[in-house]
């Protein structure tokens, strides 16, 4: 047998042990709380417009901004090898100090407290 036709055969196996394998381990014991439409942890029977509070998507909005902005930050390190690496270093340094300003801003408004 050569390579391709061993590395089929042992993958064929494997997946077939494991199928076979996931259909005898799993404990199927259905209880009321499983068999119900939501396992979220909310009354399903209860008002569905509850408020949310505004200090949620604030935090929320807070971590995609900073999130995203770190996404821009990630070629840096290819950036510095430009033939002009002082404006690459400028230009993240930017980027930072702007980041860093509106944490600071957040932060002295109020923004980050959770609860007032």
């Amino acid at each position: 047998m050569n390579l391709v036709t061993t590395i089929i055969l042992i993958s064929v196996t494997l997946s077939t042990v494991l199928i076979i394998v996931s259909f005898w381990l799993p404990q199927m014991t259905p209880d009321y709380e499983k068999l119900s439409p939501y396992e979220c942890g909310f009354d399903p029977l209860g008002s569905a417009r509850l408020p949310f509070s505004l200090r949620f998507f604030l935090v929320a909005i807070l971590f995609l901004l900073f999130d995203l902005e770190i996404a821009l930050l990630l070629p840096l390190p290819w950036g510095d090898q430009l033939s002009t690496p002082l404006t690459t270093f400028i230009w993240a340094s930017t980027v930072l100090i702007l980041l860093t300003l509106g944490l600071v801003y957040e932060w002295v408004q109020g923004g980050l407290e959770w609860a007032e």
